[in-house]
């Protein structure tokens, strides 16, 4: 499950508004969890059970009073006021990967039918569903609904809303629609009972991504607003949507703020998953577009909470007397949940970029070991995986055992180097390595069909000089882009390096207007359905869709319905490591960087458990609480 509740809603410069939650990443096949009393049975005849786990166990059992993690008497109060990046003009989280900018902030008045434990790889428990129930095939699965779970109007969790969620996102956002393609009928089988219907056996991690969906209040948006107008869950709006989650909407500005606060006659207060969570009584989102100057609103305590996502500015921009006083806590947290891809993303969709010595050429064109010790004060390590991250996941040598069998079935669709060499990016650091990388980049575009003519990259069939323009969104981001520049400028490419705002990048990439972009993927322990969206062949022409290359490869097409099907943990790693391989070898992206931990700074006006959990990161803001000693003592030393 590579992409978690929160990543499904948003896309583009609206996934970049909100620090990570810390969420468990990954769609987890289904195993044998703990039953609840068998003695009541669903409507299929099987036994409930009360959590879903790809490793079959479950830590917690039925009767677990609260997660491990959480400290159950931490105080309600306070304020956290956290920094989001870029802008907002929407509230439909339903279209919020083709219309407008979401905010992020309103994925958290809502709640889906299962809930993440942050200390196991992949497991989650009852939320607004208190029981689930699915056989041993994995061809349907069945939810039971909590009866005391309810909107914020107080009106009930209906099995009906269950349905239209479903049907609204597969309508209307690209990511759902790929995401639960296989899921080809929900339908009401009791008073508080929804039976999801697959289209075939044996995809194991359906059961589980059905319960992630996010529910919504289909009286609510089939109703009418305060001036009488009927509600369009295809639309955006900034109307207050309605939710059953412990946060609601408080107040909001365009595009500036959004302020949530806690429901505090919320439903859920105590259920196990919700012990010692959701502690502050309001959650504040101010945006900023550029981060020089959210950074100064931090220093100026403008704001409680900063994730750092800049090397230059960690190593230089947090030099001010709160930190030397130990009123601001710089901290890092360990990332063990994820892997990633991060990458300058050229667009196969235009012709310059089809063949793939072209792309491997721009690949000998980035001296990362230069840029890394010139801007980023070497920090990162360059990424060489899809999957970087998970060592177990990882392609790594040369295909054996099972790996190497998945391959032969794909072997005449392939790239030949990826039975007989082990990919590696190229190293530079050195004038020396320069100049040998550049000689293999003009090589490559030699055979490719270029030339250099007058010291300009010509098109040998039409006369053109090879062009690209370097887009971005973050102003901070423009000295990457003009530090690999020069390299490829002296290839004889034509080179322009232009910043847009977050409405005309996400614009832009929704209508594959862009030649190379910088993106990112997310992977998981646990990869899954969510690959179809990364990389298939039916998501390259899908409006929104996370395949933002454009990558059409029917060999990629094969290893990932193998990955998805996958048998066992054993299968499931074999078939990773091999679509890694040859998307790899298939040069379709210049790999960037990658850091293994969550660089944070925040005003030391908070608590936090003894000890966090495994996967959830930093976990704030919410096993957090805010600490009235803590505050009184900073407002005295300001």
């Amino acid at each position: 499950m590579a992409i978690t509740r929160r990543d499904l809603l948003l896309t583009g410069a609206a996934a970049a508004a909100l620090p990570a939650l810390g969420s468990v990443a990954g769609v987890p096949a289904i195993g044998a969890a703990q039953a609840q009393s068998a003695s009541e049975l669903p409507s299929n005849g099987l036994p409930w059970r009360h959590a879903l786990s790809l490793f079959g166990k479950v830590k917690y059992p039925a009767d677990f009073k609260r997660f491990d993690y959480v400290n159950p008497e931490a105080p309600k109060g306070g304020v956290a006021r956290q920094i989001a990046v870029g802008t907002f003009d929407n509230f439909n989280i339903v279209v919020s990967g083709v219309k407008g900018q979401v905010s992020g902030a309103v994925a958290f008045i809502y709640e889906s039918l299962l809930t993440p434990a942050l200390d196991e790889v992949s497991t989650e428990y009852g939320a607004l569903a208190e029981a689930v129930s699915h056989p041993d095939d994995f061809s349907f699965v069945t939810y039971r609904l909590r009866p005391q779970a309810k909107w914020h109007d107080g009106k009930p969790v209906t099995v009906e809303d269950v349905i239209f969620s479903l049907d609204s996102f597969k309508k209307h956002h690209p990511m759902y629609s790929a995401y639960y393609s296989h899921v080809v009928k929900a339908e009401k089988v009791g008073e508080r009972e929804v039976k999801f219907v697959f289209d075939a056996p044996g995809n194991r991690e359906l059961p589980q991504i059905v319960g992630q969906l996010t529910v919504l209040p289909k009286h609510w948006w089939e109703g009418t607003d305060a001036q009488g107008r009927k509600r369009d869950v295809s639309a955006t709006t900034l109307e207050v949507p309605l939710g059953s989650g412990p946060y609601k909407v408080k107040e909001f500005v365009a595009g500036r703020s959004i302020a949530l606060e806690r429901v505090k006659d919320y439903w859920g207060r105590d259920l196990p998953a919700n012990v010692g969570r959701n502690n502050f009584d309001e959650l504040r989102y101010e945006y900023f577009r550029d981060a020089t100057v959210a950074i100064e609103a931090f220093k100026a305590d403008q704001v409680d909470w900063r994730t750092e996502n800049s090397a230059k500015s960690w190593a230089t921009a947090y030099d001010f007397p709160a930190v030397s006083e130990k009123r601001v806590i710089l901290e890092e947290f360990a990332n063990r949940s994820s892997g990633v891809m991060q990458a300058f993303v050229p667009n196969l969709r235009r012709a310059k970029f089809s063949d793939p010595r072209v792309r491997r050429a721009l690949n000998y064109a980035f001296d990362f070991e230069e840029m890394n010790k010139q801007i980023f004060y070497g920090q990162y390590k360059r990424i060489s995986s899809y999957f970087d991250g998970i060592d177990e996941l990882m392609a790594t040598g040369l295909p054996q055992g099972k790996e190497l069998e998945i391959l032969e079935t794909v072997r005449a669709e392939v790239p030949p180097e990826v039975f007989t060499t082990a990919y590696t990016n190229p190293v530079g650091g050195s004038p020396e390595a320069v100049r040998d990388n550049l000689r293999e980049a003009l090589r490559l575009f030699k055979e490719a069909g270029y030339e250099v003519r007058d010291r300009k990259l010509i098109d040998v069939k039409t006369g053109a000089q090879f062009s690209l323009e370097l887009l971005n969104q973050d102003p901070s981001f423009e000295r990457v882009t003009l530090f690999y520049k020069p390299s490829l400028e002296r290839l004889g490419i034509a080179v322009s390096v232009r910043t847009v705002d977050p409405t005309q990048y996400e614009n832009r990439t929704r209508e594959w207007d862009f030649d190379v972009v910088t993106n990112s993927w997310g992977e998981s322990q646990s990869p899954g359905n969510e690959q179809r969206e990364f990389w298939s062949s039916k998501s390259a022409d899908t409006a929104g869709s996370r395949n933002i290359a454009g990558i059409k490869n029917p060999a990629v097409d094969k290893l990932i319905e193998r990955l998805i099907y996958a048998r066992d943990r054993d299968d499931l790693v074999a078939a990773t490591k091999a679509l890694d391989r040859v998307l790899l070898w298939n040069n379709y992206v210049v790999p960037q960087w990658t850091y293994t931990k969550v660089r944070t700074a925040r005003w030391d006006r908070f608590g936090r458990p003894a000890e966090l959990p495994k996967y959830g990161q930093s976990g704030f803001p919410f096993i957090w609480w805010y600490d009235a000693d803590k505050a009184a003592r900073i407002a005295k030393k300001s």
